[in-house]
Parts: C-alpha cells; structure tokens; sequence
C-alpha cells in the first residue's frame, strides 16, 4: 500500500484530462508550451515538457498548472485527479496555507502541521469551517482530514458483525444523523453477509472469507458513501 503524499509533492495532475483539453483545442503541445513562455515568463516549458506531463511522467508545480490551465482556457480543478490529502484539497481550491488558518480560526503552525503529518487537530466548528471554506463534502472532509482508515474499519466491522453497534461511531466521525445512516449499513450488512454465505456454499464451508468478500470489504468505503448521495 502506497504512503502518504510527501508534503511537498505537487498536486495530484490528471495527465488525460490535460490532453483531452489541449486537443479539443486544437493546439499542439508547442502551441501549450509557447503560451506558457510567452504570457508567463515561463522559459523552460517546452514542447516535450508538455507531452512528458500528458504521459505521466512528470507533473507540473503549482505555479505551472495555473499557467497550463490558463492557457488551456480552464479551471485548474479540471487538471487536477482526486485529492488525497488536506493539502491537495488546498491547492485545487487555489488557497494559501496561511489563509486557510485565518479563514478556519486556526494558529498558521498547526495547520501546517496538519497538512505534514495529515493529522487533523481542529475541533468540530473548525473542522466545520473547514469544510465550507474549502467546499468540502462530507466524504471530502474525511478524507482531507485524515479519517478515511477509521471510516473504513468501523464499516468493515459493521458489515462483518453487528451493523446497529456501529451505527454511533460512524455517525460520531461522519457527522451524520444516526437515521440517515440506517439503511446504508444494513444494506451493506446484508450484502457482505450474502457474498459470504455463497462462498461458503460453494466452497463447503472451507472458506469464510472468500474472494468478493475481500473486495467487497477493500471497496468500503465507496460502496459506503453511493448510498449517501448529495451528503
């Protein structure tokens, strides 16, 4: 399993995303590149530095995916993959670390200490400002503030056990009401103990933990969050 992003990784660039824009309009990675040199001062961009990001091989800095997207006639969120950590959420929102703080009520040192360590220190109405100031929706501010593991293994445990004696915890962390949560955890309840006992018949009882029931457990989170929609 991969670690955290390095603090000073750039955001996460969806190289796809950047070519299919380029290409509808009918520009060249040339034509990107002379853009970039010409309206920005940005003198070592060039046509092969274009083409190394639309393949993945390298990724633009900040400074260089606002020129990019500016070029391309396009907001930078629409350059960007899925954040995947407090700071990533930041720079697509286009925020400094330093206003962020300010906006949320924060001390400038512990937020950035947050976004290096990805633990998140604030309390709830931070962690409330927090999500209004950076658009966050709740699965956004779960995985911004570093709670995506606790999430996931508190859904694993109520698929797997008793769903109704998990339902307050999830709710605690979520900041979900107690009812809304029902019905998704007693689905997902119902499903996993359903792969389950298909694994069991195939297999004669020899394996209670079969193949889609691992899946089903590793994709939690998703399968957790399609039967929330618009939270």
């Amino acid at each position: 399993m991969p670690g955290p992003p390095s603090y000073d990784a750039p955001p996460p660039f969806d190289a796809a995303a950047a070519r299919r824009v380029r290409e509808s309009l009918g520009m060249a990675p040339g034509h990107v590149a002379h853009g970039m040199q010409a309206s920005y001062g940005l003198r070592h961009i060039t046509p092969d530095t274009i083409a190394a990001w639309e393949r993945g091989i390298a990724s633009p800095s900040p400074s260089e995916l606002s020129a990019l997207a500016a070029v391309l006639w396009c907001e930078p969120t629409q350059l960007i993959g899925t954040p995947r950590s407090l700071r990533e959420f930041r720079l697509i929102r286009g925020y400094a670390s330093a206003d962020v703080a300010r906006a949320i009520g924060m001390d400038p040192a512990s937020y950035d200490q947050a976004e290096r360590t990805g633990k998140w220190t604030g309390d709830a109405r931070q962690s409330a400002a927090l999500a209004s100031v950076l658009s966050l929706s709740a699965r956004d501010r779960l995985t911004a503030t570093g709670h995506d593991d606790r999430l996931a293994e508190l859904l694993r445990e109520a698929a797997e056990t008793r769903w109704q004696a998990h339902i307050r915890a999830v709710a605690k962390l979520t900041g979900i009401d107690k009812h809304t949560l029902e019905e998704p955890l007693r689905t997902m309840h119902q499903e996993y103990q359903r792969l389950i006992a298909a694994t069991l018949s195939r297999a004669g009882g020899s394996a209670a933990s079969g193949e889609q029931g691992r899946v089903y457990l590793d994709q939690v989170l998703d399968h957790f969050w399609s039967r929330l929609p618009g939270i």
